[in-house]
């Protein structure tokens, strides 16, 4: 595996551990590829990485932005069309499906995509056939399949915009991108990387101070890593070969912080969460076929309060330490009955699985 290669998968915190080791299990298979997360995590940069390690790189990578096309075009621009299939097809035009034979076709967005156009896609997938709009013959397709989206797909199957057999026939092994808020031992590593590919382009770039990167690390990131490219840009362009120090940074990143706050560091690669299971995917196994029979199981194996003799008080005890151990122990016993599957435990406990991994990582556990 080239390192030089996964080098744009920024970031050695638990979070990119974990979708690190997933692009490594699927990379070198056929298997659809569906990338969930918020926009401007990245979900192009993992399918790019994907299509790189795989035994079709020497092949075209050709990605389509689903909901960036008018829903009356879409169909033109993946299948292609035949010379007269409309007003101004004046020539016949190969769609992103026949650009991709052999390769790899990334289906950007595909939440976005139209009802009708669905329908097709999944025929398309199914069969492996396909023909231009306005023509009768078929063409094969042997191409690898990455999708990606920033929706909620099972919301929008219940809503009826989506349609569930597609879903089926794209989750076959979703990779969920996390946050930039939730891996904020990762800033460091990006403002290295952000900054070092300016500099590739022969111009000079800031250097931040630790209290300025620590305020950072702290903000809430609503944009994402596209958002700190932002930055990035903005501060080498105001401050070029200067330090910044906190109070250079825009005001909304100057968010406050306490004295003594430290840089917050990736957790050693021995403590790294396992892969999820439920991130390996399966087709149909979507939360969206699975969601009661998760629910009624967890709810039929509480997790029980682990076993701990009365305190004794008589000399005093550390309030805080003893709930500390408390905690620990329920959410060591919580990844025990779930076999290390976050998602569920956090269920267990009833938290958010985001809360979970910082207390995982916060507390050292494997």
């Amino acid at each position: 595996m080239s390192q030089d290669i996964f080098s744009s998968l920024v970031g050695d915190g638990v979070a990119m551990q974990q979708v690190k080791t997933l692009v490594q299990q699927v990379a070198q298979t056929d298997a659809t590829v569906l990338i969930l997360g918020e926009s401007g995590t990245g979900k192009e940069v993992v399918a790019q990485v994907l299509h790189d390690l795989s035994e079709r790189s020497d092949r075209a990578f050709v990605p389509i932005n689903c909901g960036a096309i008018p829903a009356e075009l879409l169909e033109s621009e993946l299948f292609g069309h035949e010379k007269g299939a409309f007003t101004g097809a004046i020539t016949a035009r190969k769609g992103r499906f026949e650009m991709a034979e052999k390769g790899t076709i990334f289906l950007d967005e595909i939440g976005d995509m139209p009802l009708p156009m669905q329908v097709k896609l999944l025929r398309v997938l199914q069969e492996r056939t396909y023909e231009r709009v306005g023509g009768n013959k078929s063409f094969q397709c042997d191409i690898r399949v990455i999708a990606a989206t920033h929706r909620n797909l099972e919301e929008r199957i219940e809503a009826g915009e989506f349609r569930e057999d597609l879903f089926y026939r794209l989750n076959v092994f979703p990779i969920e991108m996390p946050s930039l808020r939730e891996r904020p031992e990762d800033i460091e590593a990006l403002l290295d990387f952000l900054f070092k590919k300016i500099q590739e382009a022969g111009r000079k770039v800031p250097t931040l101070t630790e209290r300025a990167i620590i305020a950072l690390q702290h903000y809430h990131w609503p944009g994402n890593v596209r958002e700190l490219g932002n930055l990035v840009e903005r501060l080498s362009i105001l401050f070029p070969g200067v330090t910044v120090d906190y109070d250079k940074l825009p005001k909304k990143y100057q968010i406050p912080i306490p004295d003594d706050a430290q840089l917050i560091k990736p957790a050693k690669s021995s403590e790294a969460i396992p892969v999820d299971p439920v991130q390996g995917g399966g087709e149909k196994t979507s939360t969206v076929q699975t969601q009661d029979t998760t629910k009624d199981a967890i709810e039929a194996q509480p997790v029980a309060t682990p076993a701990t003799t009365p305190a004794d008080l008589k000399g005093g005890i550390d309030l805080k330490s003893y709930l500390v151990d408390m905690e620990v122990q329920l959410i060591q016993q919580a990844l025990a009955q779930t076999e290390g599957n976050v998602s569920q435990a956090a269920k267990l406990l009833q938290t958010n699985r985001t809360t979970l991994v910082e207390k995982i990582r916060k507390y050292e556990l494997t």
